[in-house]
C-alpha cells in the first residue's frame, strides 16, 4: 500500500488515521464485543435493545437480574437496524479472507522454495521471474489456496484456544526476532537511506483524497476494524482486562511491525533499483528472497521467515472467519464443524476469482480494476470505513454513556477524550474522506 500511494505521504496519513480514527473505533468495537458476549449481530442487537430501554439504564447491582435481562434481549426476535452493521462485518470478513487466503497460500509455496535453495545468490531478475511464473499458473495458486483454507477450516473447527494459541505465543515472537534481524541487515545495504527517505519523508504534494482514503482503509484493515473480529475477541476478554490498554498495545505493536517491515523491504527495493510503485501485492515475495540469498545463513533464515509468516497469516485468517462461524453456531444452532465447512467452502469458492485475476482474467476489468483489486478496494475503502463509521455513531450516540464508562473504567478525562474522538472526530473525518473520495 505504501508503494502504491506515494511513500512517506501514505505512511504519515496512515499513522494519523491509526491514532485519531482507528484506535477510538477499535476501543468501541471491543467494548461492544465484551459487553454483548456474543457474535457481532447478536451483540449489536443486545446493546441496541439495552440502550433503548430506559429502565435498563438504571444500573442494577443484582447480577442475577442483569443476566436475566441479557438473556431476554438475546432471545428477542425484534430486529434492530444496528444488526446490519454486524452483518456487514461478517460479510466483509468472508470477502477479505477470500483473497487473503490466496496471498497467504503463497507463503506456503515459498516455504518449499526456501527449502529447495532457489534463493541462494538470487538476482533481482531471477526473483521476479520465479514470482511471475508462480502467479501466472492458476493451478498452483489454486492448490496453495485450497491447502491454506483447509488448514484454516480444520483449526477453526477444533477451536483456537488449545494448540494454536499456545503455539502463537512462541511463533509470533520468533517472527518478530527475525524481522529485527532483517532490519539490522537492511542497514548494510546501499539503498538503506533512500528506503528510509521514501518511507519517512512525506511529499505533501502527493496527499490526495485517494491516498487519504487508502491510508484510512489500511488502518482499518490492519487493525481488523469493521470485520467483526474485534467483537469476537472482545467477547472473550476478561472483565479484569482494560479495553483501552489492550487495544492501545495492539495498535502500537501492529503499527510498529508494519513500519519495521517497510524498513526491511524498501532498502532492498532501492538497492536493486526496483520501482516500488509497480511491484503490487507481490513486493515482499520479490524483494526478501534477494536479501536471503545474499546474507550468510540466508537459506535457514528464509525457511524460518516464511514458516513464521504462514503462522502469522493463519492466525489472521482465523480472526476473519470466526465471526461468521460464531454467528452460524449461535443463531443457526449448527455444529462448529458444519459451520466451518459451509463458510470455508464459500470463502474458498470466492477466492477462485482472485486467483484468475493474476493470470487468465487479468485483463477482465470493472471500473478499471480486475476482480482482486475490485474486491480489495470495495472492502478496505468502502465496507471497513463504513462499518467503522456506523460503530462510532452507535457507541457515540446510541449506547448510553454510563454503560460505556462503566465498561471502559478509565479516568473522566481519558473517557471524554475517547468520546470526543468517537462522536465527532472519527465520524466527520470518515464522512469527509468518503465524500471527497467518491465525488
Amino acid at each position: 500500500m505504501t508503494s502504491e500511494n506515494g511513500g512517506g505521504a501514505f505512511v504519515l496519513i496512515y499513522i494519523i488515521s491509526i491514532i485519531v480514527i482507528a484506535l477510538p473505533i477499535m476501543i468501541a468495537e471491543v467494548f461492544i464485543g465484551r459487553h454483548g458476549k456474543q457474535n457481532p449481530v447478536a451483540s449489536l442487537k443486545y446493546l441496541s435493545n439495552e440502550s433503548s430501554s430506559f429502565a435498563f439504564t438504571q444500573i442494577d447491582s443484582d447480577l442475577k437480574r442483569i443476566k436475566t435481562k441479557k438473556q431476554k434481549y438475546s432471545n428477542s426476535d425484534d430486529f434492530t437496524n444496528w444488526q446490519l452493521v454486524g452483518w456487514m462485518g461478517i460479510i466483509a470478513g468472508i470477502l477479505i479472507l477470500s483473497f487473503y487466503s490466496v496471498i497467504a497460500g503463497w507463503t506456503i509455496a515459498y516455504i518449499f522454495k526456501a527449502f529447495s535453495g532457489v534463493f541462494n545468490l538470487i538476482t533481482l531478475e531471477q526473483s521476479q521471474g520465479i514470482f511471475n511464473s508462480f502467479i501466472s499458473d492458476p493451478t498452483r495458486l489454486l492448490a496453495w489456496h485450497t491447502i491454506f483454507m483447509l488448514l484454516t477450516c480444520y483449526i477453526i473447527s477444533q477451536g483456537v484456544k488449545g494448540g494454536l494459541e499456545k503455539a502463537v505465543k512462541i511463533l509470533i515472537p520468533g517472527l518478530f526476532i527475525i524481522l529485527i534481524g532483517l532490519a539490522i541487515y537492511s542497514t548494510t545495504l546501499s539503498g538503506f537511506y533512500d528506503g528510509l527517505g521514501y518511507m519517512f519523508i512525506p511529499d505533501l504534494s502527493k496527499i490526495t483524497s485517494e491516498v487519504v482514503l487508502s491510508a484510512m482503509g489500511m488502518a482499518f484493515f490492519s487493525l481488523s476494524i469493521g470485520m467483526g473480529s474485534l467483537m469476537i475477541y472482545g467477547s472473550y476478554l476478561s472483565n479484569e482486562s482494560s479495553i483501552t490498554e489492550v487495544t492501545s498495545i495492539v495498535a502500537f505493536a501492529d503499527t510498529f511491525v508494519a513500519i519495521l517491515a517497510g524498513i526491511i523491504i524498501f532498502p532492498i527495493v532501492f538497492t536493486y533499483n526496483l520501482d516500488p510503485s509497480t511491484a503490487g501485492p507481490g513486493l515482499i515475495f520479490q524483494t526478501l528472497p534477494i536479501a536471503f540469498g545474499a546474507m550468510p545463513g540466508g537459506e535457514i533464515i528464509a525457511i524460518l521467515f516464511f514458516i513464521l509468516l504462514f503462522f502469522a497469516a493463519i492466525t489472521s485468517s482465523i480472526s476473519l472467519i470466526e465471526p461468521a462461524i460464531s454467528f452460524m453456531i449461535e443463531e443457526k444452532s449448527i455444529s462448529r464443524s458444519k459451520a466451518s465447512i459451509k463458510i470455508g467452502f464459500l470463502t474458498w469458492f470466492l477466492g477462485i476469482g482472485t486467483i484468475l485475476s493474476f493470470n487468465y482474467a487479468a485483463d477482465l476489468q470493472v471500473l478499471g480494476m480486475n476482480f482482486f483489486n475490485l474486491l480489495d478496494n470495495f472492502t478496505s475503502k468502502i465496507m471497513l470505513p463504513l462499518g467503522g463509521l456506523l460503530m462510532a455513531i452507535f457507541t457515540g450516540y446510541i449506547v448510553k454513556k454510563k454503560i460505556i464508562s462503566d465498561e471502559l473504567n478509565i479516568s473522566s478525562k481519558r473517557f471524554m477524550l475517547w468520546r470526543t474522538l468517537v462522536r465527532y472526530v472519527a465520524p466527520v473525518a470518515v464522512t469527509l474522506i468518503f465524500v471527497k473520495g467518491f465525488i
